[in-house]
């Protein structure tokens, strides 16, 4: 990494106590309270003091007074750790129900994102007779639905608004059918328990085993046995929609469920039998009304339809999609496919009707835009760079304290730390985030500093200029271009694969363990090097750049020769490993970007079109011409009689 520009009083500031602030790194890890509050004084005029008195305040929060608290606060004020420690504070009081502390802090809480905080804080204004509890149910049924896991905030909100009546108890029944389906069966159970704290058990017996559950019901006459008989079948879908389809067709499910029930639980089976691509998933969808089903099913039913070719399907699906998701790229480009291809009402107007949707979309900015742009027929080309930044706008950006403190932490070594003061101070720190010219030249100084990914990132938030240069970095350009011309890579394909691994972080590693530029993982890695007869490699060698290129590279052209030069099976493959695509390809000849979206795993699917979509914005780059994703994406089909064996050894 280059040296980080700091301005040289602070530099020398934060120079002095470094070690400092790293030993109060381990005491916080540790949580060792009486070792954090011995280092503080210590950092006094460190540029990251900010960071030291949110970990000394963060680890005795629990015990600590609200004057103490407050004093914390006040060292740090304007700061992402401010912020920081005012979030984890309001959380705290909110879950006591400490209101009088509440209602002072949240107004100074400018990040706002959190929805625990908001729920917290619905809950508050209903109570205080703020605000009407009508008022208050959609939103608080919004965050609640949208969070991941159980907790407290949302779920009390929600509790206290169902006693009230003003939330329905089919929001409760929602929350754990949507929990149910992505197996988070102790999200279900808290759920129901505000119902009735008896359904709880009852849902973990459902969780363990589903079929003795449905066995064991005579009937369904009560709305909360139906709603449990559906999430017993969701449950069984899980593993085996076939098994599901056959439960749904018993009489007294066809009669006792009610239409609502029977689509989502259509919706579900029909969702898992198309992630597992069976040719059935359509068929199972189509005894379900789209109006009842739910987002994530509809993007299934959408995929499965457009597999099978049954463009109508496609129309309905996205057209039964909630209006946030219908104007998602994805099934904006989807539904104009479809109308070009069902010429209804007649061809004239669906070309047109077609041609206004991939405008209201075209751009060179992501895999759906670039695809519409080559539908109106126009290819993919870097757009004309921004105006060149001002020395002001220089200056400005290396002298705002949030990004200083960012870029001190990551000469430290605290690289999570600074991520997030850096996000904070581009994208938080005022509402609505820097304006754009501030954005570039946050992102230029990140770019200056070789923190790529920072630059990278910081870049995309421009919502109007492109600037290319700073999105589609090409750093150890001299080794990457090298090593693809010795083995025949494009690379163009190398470096979109390595700003989707690791953004161009030599030392980054993965929770699974993958390293450096291109994330290997350490088996690959050593049975990658044997193979190119790397003989003296070691397994401490992968975070060294030239190492990591050299073995990525050459395992991508492996797996790129096993999938006959196909760059979307070779980038899936890259991702999810080489079993998964080689059985993704079994069925129909597809067009590549049919077969991608169609992918099951949700992060190999984004993967593959962000890796390809990548690699055609960095063609253009590279080449200065106008470039074809949709070339590169090709079809893809079973692998052909005449293709080479398959690398059974390719792990």
């Amino acid at each position: 990494m280059a040296v980080l520009v700091l301005p040289g009083s602070l530099l020398a500031q934060s120079t002095a106590n470094d070690s400092t602030l790293l030993e109060m790194r381990d005491a916080f890890r540790r949580n060792n309270t009486t070792q954090l509050s011995t280092l503080l004084p210590r950092t006094r005029g460190h540029v990251l003091e900010p960071l030291a008195v949110y970990w000394e305040a963060k680890a005795r929060l629990e015990t600590a007074s609200p004057t103490e608290i407050r004093a914390a606060l006040a060292r740090m004020p304007g700061t992402y750790w401010e912020d920081r420690l005012r979030n984890d504070w309001l959380l705290l009081l909110g879950k006591a129900r400490d209101w009088q502390n509440f209602e002072t802090e949240l107004p100074q809480f400018r990040m706002n994102d959190d929805r625990q905080v908001r729920c917290y804080a619905l809950m508050r204004e209903v109570a205080a007779g703020r605000m009407a509890g009508d008022v208050a149910a959609p939103q608080v049924q919004a965050n609640w639905l949208a969070q991941r896991d159980a907790d407290d905030a949302c779920a009390s909100a929600a509790k206290m608004l169902l006693d009230g009546r003003h939330l329905k108890s089919q929001v409760v029944w929602q929350r754990a059918r949507q929990a149910m389906d992505v197996n988070r069966p102790r999200v279900a159970a808290q759920a129901l328990a505000m119902i009735d704290p008896e359904l709880a058990p009852q849902v973990d017996g459902i969780a363990s085993d589903p079929a003795r559950y449905l066995d064991e019901r005579i009937t369904a006459i009560r709305t909360r046995t139906k709603e449990l008989v559906t999430l017993a079948i969701i449950r069984t879908a899980s593993n085996d929609p076939a098994a599901a389809a056959l439960e749904m067709e018993r009489t007294r499910w066809k009669a006792q469920l009610t239409q609502e029930e029977r689509s989502w639980a259509w919706g579900v089976i029909g969702k898992r039998s198309a992630q597992k691509l069976q040719p059935e998933a359509l068929s199972y969808f189509a005894k379900g009304e789209d109006r009842y089903m739910d987002d994530d099913h509809l993007a299934w039913k959408a995929r499965a339809a457009m597999r099978a070719g049954a463009w109508g399907s496609v129309r309905d699906a996205v057209a039964a999609m909630s209006e946030t998701q219908q104007r998602e790229p994805t099934w904006v480009y989807w539904k104009a496919r479809a109308v070009q291809a069902l010429k209804l009402p007649d061809l004239t107007a669906a070309t047109a009707e077609a041609r206004t949707l991939f405008e209201s979309i075209a751009s060179s900015r992501d895999f759906y835009e670039q695809l519409a742009l080559e539908e109106l027929g126009r290819r993919i080309e870097a757009p004309p760079a921004p105006a060149p930044l001002t020395a002001e706008e220089t200056a400005a950006a290396r002298a705002n304290p949030g990004l200083v403190r960012a870029l001190a932490a990551i000469r430290l070594g605290l690289r999570s730390e600074g991520v997030r003061e850096w996000n904070y101070t581009v994208g938080l720190h005022v509402p609505g985030g820097m304006g754009e010219r501030e954005l570039l030249a946050a992102a230029d100084l990140a770019c200056q500093n070789e923190l790529w990914d920072r630059c990278i990132n910081t870049s995309l938030r421009t919502p109007v200029a492109q600037d290319h240069a700073q999105r589609f970095p090409t750093p150890h350009r001299a080794q990457v271009t090298s090593r693809a011309a010795e083995i025949g890579l494009d690379p163009a394909y190398v470096y979109g694969l390595i700003r989707q691994e690791s953004r161009f972080i030599t030392d980054a590693r993965s929770g699974v363990g993958a390293s450096g530029l291109m994330q290997v993982m350490p088996a690959t890695a050593r049975w990658t090097a044997n193979k190119i007869g790397l003989t003296t490699f070691r397994p401490n060698q992968i975070n060294e750049r030239d190492t990591n290129i050299l073995i990525g590279t050459a395992y991508l052209k492996l797996a790129l020769d096993d999938f006959e030069g196909s760059l979307p099976m070779a980038a899936a493959a890259y991702n999810a490993g080489p079993n998964r695509p080689r059985q993704w390809r079994n069925g129909p000849v597809l067009a590549g970007e049919i077969w991608a979206e169609n992918i099951p795993f949700e992060e190999t699917r984004d993967y593959v079109k962000r890796v390809l979509a990548n690699t055609t914005n960095y063609a253009a780059l590279i080449a200065g011409q106008p470039q074809s994703l949709r070339a590169r994406l090709g079809v893809v089909g079973p692998r052909g009689g005449t293709a080479q064996p398959v690398n059974v050894e390719l792990p």
